[in-house]
């Protein structure tokens, strides 16, 4: 006997009155049909689960497919009853070869036929405009049109029907747009019918029949598999059955047990079976705060509460107050604060940490989506529009790369309605793209960063500073937390965006002199390094040339720790590079850097011996 699936009862109440159905959605999975009560539920693909329901529906004694490039396959039936009524020979083994043209003759045969009743299945009912000619198609949906209003349901008294029934002919379409309008809408004849993914009950049946096939469920207690298989059904939500399927297949070739399926459905979903995240030294994400300090400076605060979420993120336990198996991404930082403080470095030092390399940094910046439309460029554009086929920048990037930091550079930029794509990632850990692939977010870090707070605009247009760097942290946390704040539920009236961000805004400090002088240091240090390692020359800078660069490039701090790097272009990189050439210097040459007076670098050989390495 058939489940008790919704659309299926749907069908059977309505073959007394509908010759026709359209059955689009979720056509190509399995259905659970129990065929023993005292045995689980066998998974038939929709042809063979419509062929075993009906035939407890009532007298049907042919079941008829027709595929494009096959032709008929008798499914069940007498192939001596095809034959007389239609004239034409078919077996069970061999499908009767026949055009789309030739096959309206065959089936408006078995559809007047008073011997007995068949059920005819329109395979690939969606592809049929890509075998035929426009003319051939156009003639075939008339004739299927004309012969919906000309049938009557029938009794056939050798069969001893009880109740009058139409011969049904089931349309099979990915979407119910797929069959013209003309023959579909208004059409009192044929009945729209969606199949939507299983239910709760209905991955239930799959799930219980299969886990037994797991390695580890026999040793389980009854109630430890009750407990295990309402878990598994939960974290199916929205799955195919055949996806369900396949993720049992794969815990048994890789040998998971039962206990572990929750990792079956990561590979499935994520695609790979290596996880970084598994793999991750304990003891560096220890000493986490030792390896971000080295290269940000000047942020303990932001880089705690970061190095906090990180190891949240490591033990999976972002989303567990919610459930056990939350589908959140690993963790969700908003950075915050002044330009050039830090934010995009600690980006890129988080993903060196877990990752081992800024490879797997992905950084949209946000500017680019301040137009409405802009999400297509993110998610991929519709069905039907230009640039469909090609697909998204987010959804293309995570698919390649699911172990991934994802910055989105200056959130407050986008358009608010690109800004609704984040509730999906945030409280799901999904995506999906306009060329309806599913992309999962489960095993990402995604990183906010926004100068939100920083400034206000006056009605007038201009800008003021709302922070200053004269203001002490806590001052500065509470200014730009209360503008997010502002932003997020007044301004673009999205605070349930907010709400998904939770406590995890991190405020940044203005860069002090001193931060500032150890970001002077290591930004000379890797020029250094640099001329060493391309042309062999190796610099040192003498105290007084080092205090007049110091001078110069850190006492204005209010562009941050990028302002210093833009200033020693100006102070020291140019007039380097200019000495140099008027130098001549040679590879191998060491070299002692002073400025004179007038701001010129005047170059002294130290020695011809071989640069050692910094």
């Amino acid at each position: 006997m058939g489940m008790n699936l919704r659309w299926m009862q749907e069908i059977k109440r309505f073959l007394p009155v509908k010759p026709q159905y359209l059955l689009w959605g979720n056509i190509y999975d399995v259905y659970p049909f129990v065929n023993n009560p005292l045995n689980p539920p066998m998974t038939l693909k929709l042809g063979d689960f419509l062929k075993n329901s009906l035939k407890e529906a009532g007298n049907y004694r042919l079941f008829l497919e027709y595929t494009p490039l096959v032709g008929f396959r008798l499914m069940e039936g007498d192939p001596e009853i095809f034959q007389r009524i239609t004239s034409c020979s078919i077996s069970p083994d061999l499908p009767l070869h026949v055009t789309l043209v030739k096959s309206l003759e065959i089936i408006e045969r078995l559809l007047r036929s008073q011997e007995t009743h068949s059920v005819m299945i329109m395979n690939m009912a969606s592809r049929y405009r890509l075998l035929e000619r426009e003319e051939v198609l156009n003639e075939f949906h008339y004739r299927m049109f004309s012969l919906s209003h000309d049938l009557s349901p029938k009794m056939i008294p050798a069969l001893n029907d009880q109740t009058p029934l139409f011969d049904p002919v089931f349309w099979l379409v990915d979407r119910e747009n797929e069959i013209p309008d003309w023959y579909t809408v208004g059409n009192i004849k044929v009945r729209s019918i969606s199949i939507p993914k299983p239910d709760f009950e209905g991955r239930k049946s799959i799930i219980q029949a299969l886990c037994r096939n797991i390695a580890g469920f026999g040793e389980l207690s009854a109630e430890k598999q009750k407990e295990n298989i309402g878990l598994f059904v939960d974290q199916s939500a929205r799955m195919f059955a055949s996806e369900i399927i396949s993720i049992v297949q794969l815990a048994r070739n890789e040998k998971l047990k039962f206990g572990e399926i929750g990792e079956a459905i990561k590979r499935y979903r994520v695609g790979v079976i290596e996880n970084p995240w598994a793999k991750l030294d304990f003891d560096k994400i220890k000493k986490a705060d030792m390896h971000l300090n080295t290269r940000v400076k000047g942020q303990p605060q932001a880089i705690q509460k970061t190095v906090d979420i990180i190891r949240r993120a490591v033990y999976n336990l972002s989303g567990s107050q919610y459930s056990r198996f939350s589908m959140r991404p690993k963790g969700v930082l908003f950075f915050a604060g002044p330009t050039g403080v830090g934010k995009t470095e600690l980006a890129k030092t988080v993903t060196e940490l877990l990752f081992g390399s800024e490879n797997n940094y992905l950084r949209f910046d946000m500017s680019e989506f301040s137009h409405e439309h802009s999400d297509q460029r993110l998610i991929g554009a519709p069905p039907g529009y230009v640039g469909y086929d090609v697909g998204g920048e987010l959804t293309n990037a995570v698919k390649q790369n699911p172990f991934a930091v994802i910055l989105f550079d200056e959130i407050e930029k986008a358009h608010p309605k690109i800004l609704d794509i984040f509730l999906q990632i945030l409280d799901d850990g999904r995506l999906t793209s306009g060329r309806g692939e599913t992309v999962f977010f489960t095993e990402s870090l995604i990183v906010f960063t926004s100068n939100l707070g920083i400034y206000e605009k006056l009605p007038d247009g201009t800008k003021i500073q709302r922070v200053l760097p004269e203001m002490e942290l806590p001052k500065i946390q509470a200014e730009v937390i209360s503008a997010i704040e502002d932003f997020f539920k007044y301004k673009i009236a999205r605070p349930e965006i907010l709400n998904r961000i939770g406590e995890n805004i991190v405020v940044f400090d203005f860069i002090r002199e001193e931060i500032g002088r150890k970001i002077l240091d290591r930004m000379l240090d890797n020029i250094k390094a640099k001329l060493l390692e391309t042309h062999q020359i190796m610099i040192e800078i003498s105290q007084p040339a080092y205090e007049r660069i110091a001078d110069f490039c850190v006492k204005d701090l209010s562009m941050g720790g990028r302002g210093v790097g833009n200033k020693i272009e100006a102070a020291f990189l140019n007039p380097l590079s200019s000495a140099l050439f008027e130098a001549g210097v040679k590879a191998g040459e060491k070299l002692l850097v002073n400025i004179d007076a007038a701001n010129k670098i005047i170059l002294q050989k130290k020695s011809q011996q071989q640069p050692r390495a910094c």
